[in-house]
């Protein structure tokens, strides 16, 4: 039985009262001004993008967003590089920058918690919770796209949505497992960095998605802590001596954050160990020490909140633990030996399709993951055999299909680097062509294309793959589940 919607202007602060008031005492210790707290989750919460360095910076973005007619303008969070707020009531995923991948949409404090992984290149990560992606996305990115990241989600559903927002961003050094995560195999090996970003009953996103007023309550925080024990737990596990485990929620119930912490660091006795943390410019919160009648470990005031009426946000909570040097270490992984192809022969022909010069695969590794086509991994990327993953890397060419088409995701990874077979659109071709209609170019901007695929650009921004047919009208090959306004 569906649940009734619940519209926000129906939603008055005695609701929210109601549901949320046995955490008024937490005004008198972690934070203040509860009256404000209220009225800030009534009121909606601005949206976030960050901008994807593998194409772009944040100044470029902004530019690219304003120059145009009514052009939004995009301000930028001085205390978190590379992101941008969002004006009132704009979607982002309907702009053109957005289907382009050169930005993608986040809560700003969902950004947070890769921040403090204190991530670099070389290490063995795993996002053990990680749809719908953008959390995944920051760390393949901190990573630089290359080595060897997993994202593990519970759902083959959540898997698919995660894959296409880190085909859309260009993301080629991480593979996905469809996993419990409380289970996850050991097999698995060990992991310099993990991130549990844990399900949990999403009070901090009220001021997202109004509608759950209707269901939150201590029931529902109850229900989730046995979960997230068991998340956290695997996590120490599967991590590294020396390593760092981030746990974090969406959610202000002690019970789900400083209370699974606690409970875990008592279980190993001194082998884990809070990180004091902090995020110049933000202002946080510390951790609860004392719940009820419940006592809590001083150290547990390194934990982080970050409380929606403080900074225009929504609710989080981020723990960051350090697993010691002389920790039980998790065993080796057995590596997962892949269906390498002739790689020389596809990539020869894109190759002289669209000018690519052949340094431009340097760095990657192509193989048969599928019947559809070929996958595109960075060439240093080693997943476990187990969990099986259910993808690595990008899907990056259709061999299925005569002639072979490199996919949407392909040409954005690739396609600054083509020398021919690529047309320029104006504004209006663009739009159509996000709408997946019939374009008819002009001589000047097919002169130097030969009839076939070819790529399509705005303002030297690839947008995917086109047919472009003798007769001279030019067909968008662009996903369906991808398109938007093209605004």
């Amino acid at each position: 039985m569906s649940r009734p919607r619940v519209d926000r202007s129906t939603v008055c602060r005695a609701d929210l009262e109601q549901v949320l008031g046995r955490y008024r005492p937490l005004f008198d210790s972690v934070t203040s001004d509860w009256d404000a707290f209220v009225d800030t989750l009534l009121r909606p919460l601005p949206g976030c993008v960050w901008a994807n360095p593998l194409r772009i910076d944040a100044e470029g973005l902004t530019a690219l967003a304003a120059d145009e007619p009514n052009g939004p303008r995009l301000e930028p969070i001085p205390w978190l590089p590379g992101a941008l707020r969002l004006p009132a009531a704009l979607k982002a995923g309907q702009r053109w920058w957005y289907c382009a991948g050169l930005a993608h949409a986040q809560e700003l404090v969902s950004q947070l918690p890769v921040r403090l992984m204190d991530l670099a290149p070389g290490q063995r990560v795993l996002d053990l919770c990680a749809a719908p992606g953008g959390k995944t996305a920051q760390i393949a990115l901190a990573l630089g796209n290359r080595g060897t990241l997993l994202a593990n989600d519970f759902s083959p559903e959540r898997i698919a949505a995660l894959q296409g927002n880190l085909d859309r961003v260009g993301v080629v050094n991480c593979s996905t497992t469809w996993c419990d995560g409380g289970n996850y195999p050991v097999a698995a090996g060990g992991f310099d960095r993990i991130l549990v970003d844990a399900p949990c009953s999403s009070e901090g996103t009220l001021r997202r998605n109004i509608s759950l007023v209707a269901r939150l309550g201590p029931d529902r925080v109850h229900r989730m802590a046995g979960r997230q024990r068991a998340l956290l737990r695997k996590a120490v596990q599967l991590c590294r001596p020396g390593g760092r485990i981030i746990y974090s929620t969406c959610t202000f119930a002690p019970e789900e954050n400083e209370l699974i912490v606690a409970e875990v660091l008592e279980a190993q006795a001194g082998r884990l160990r809070l990180l004091p943390t902090e995020l110049p410019g933000l202002v946080t919160g510390p951790g609860v020490t004392r719940w009820g009648d419940q006592q809590l470990d001083p150290s547990l005031a390194r934990c982080l909140r970050i409380w929606p009426h403080v900074n225009d946000t929504g609710g989080f909570f981020i723990a960051v633990l350090e697993k010691s040097a002389d920790a039980p270490a998790p065993p080796p992984a057995e590596p997962l030996v892949t269906d390498e192809t002739d790689s020389p022969d596809w990539l020869h022909g894109l190759g002289e399709r669209y000018g690519l010069d052949e340094r431009v695969w340097a760095d990657y590794r192509l193989h048969r993951q599928t019947r559809r086509g070929l996958h595109l991994v960075a060439a240093d990327h080693r997943p476990p055999a187990l969990p099986k993953p259910q993808g690595s890397g990008l899907f990056f060419h259709r061999t299925n299909i005569r002639p072979p088409k490199l996919t949407t995701a392909g040409a954005l990874l690739v396609g600054a680097q083509a020398t021919r077979n690529h047309i320029e659109l104006s504004a209006a071709q663009r739009d159509s062509y996000l709408r997946r209609e019939e374009i008819r170019p002009t001589p000047a901007q097919t002169g130097e294309c030969t009839p076939g695929q070819v790529l399509v650009r705005y303002r030297g921004h690839t947008l995917g793959v086109a047919v472009l047919h003798r007769s001279g009208t030019l067909e968008s090959l662009f996903p369906r589940r991808w398109s938007c306004s093209g605004a």
